[in-house]
């Protein structure tokens, strides 16, 4: 298993948000299904991306300071 690191999910996001523009550009923009799908894959990895980043920055601070209790 692979694991990804908010840089890569971030690469992912910004992938899709590609796709999405030039989607926008063809026939696609009037597929709701493709559309829907793009939208619902954004927003997934979306919040994939946040909460890696989230994870990441507790767990540099932890190495730096020490484990927060309480």
């Amino acid at each position: 298993m692979t694991v990804k690191t908010a840089f890569d999910i971030r690469q992912q996001l910004q992938l899709l948000e590609t796709e999405r523009a030039l989607a926008l550009d063809t026939m696609l923009a009037h597929d709701p299904v493709y559309m829907a799908d793009l939208r619902e894959e954004i927003f997934a990895t979306r919040h994939a991306y946040v909460g890696s980043a989230v994870g990441e920055i507790a767990s540099f601070r932890a190495q730096l300071t020490g484990p927060q209790a309480g």
